[in-house]
């Protein structure tokens, strides 16, 4: 759900004012329906209940000639923060993939040096865990971990899969790729 909020939230942000249909038709052209599990239904579900939480408000109404009523939604104060909060948290710290990838497709609407920061931070965390998880099977390659040694295994390389993505990220915004919060787009 996390994720979901994330997205509703950035795009709504970013039209300023947005309906249901428009914020499909976004999230469809970021291609979240490859990745996500972000339907039709949830969208609009997912916009009242923000709406009922305070984040989003709703700002108009349009009654097209065909076809039902339009509600139209922008992000309220609160929604702002708590954009920022996931997003932040989505970039620092997150580990569902869902999470990690919205925040990717958001990243660029905070400052470069924020978003390094918070790249750093989840390598950082990314690297601690992982040396918990399998450094207590390095310390132990003898005990009897049965076919859970799998389970291990996988995580290891998922986990370091992640870190060399995080560290290739980080140098490629080091390098000054893509134009972020604050920044000129270049040519």
């Amino acid at each position: 759900m996390t994720a979901t909020r994330l997205l509703l939230l950035g795009a709504v942000r970013g039209r300023t004012t947005a309906h249901g249909y428009q914020v499909m038709r976004d999230l469809e052209s970021w291609s979240v329906d490859l990745w996500g599990s972000l339907k039709q239904g949830s969208v609009y579900h997912g916009l009242k209940r923000l709406r009922d939480q305070g984040l989003l408000r709703e700002v108009a109404s349009e009654s097209p000639a065909a076809g039902p009523a339009r509600t139209a939604y922008s992000i309220t104060e609160e929604g702002e923060k708590e954009f920022r909060a996931l997003l932040e948290d989505a970039l620092g710290s997150g580990e569902d993939p869902a999470e990690i990838i919205a925040g990717i497709g958001l990243m660029t609407v905070l400052p470069r040096e924020r978003v390094l920061n918070l790249l750093r931070l989840r390598l950082d965390a990314l690297t601690v865990k992982r040396q918990r998880v399998v450094g207590e099977y390095e310390r132990n390659p003898d005990a009897d971990w049965q076919h859970h040694i799998e389970a291990i295994r996988y995580w290891a390389k998922t986990t370091d899969s992640s870190i060399e993505w995080t560290r290739e990220l980080v140098e490629r915004l080091e390098r000054g790729e893509y134009t972020m919060a604050g920044e000129e787009p270049t040519s």
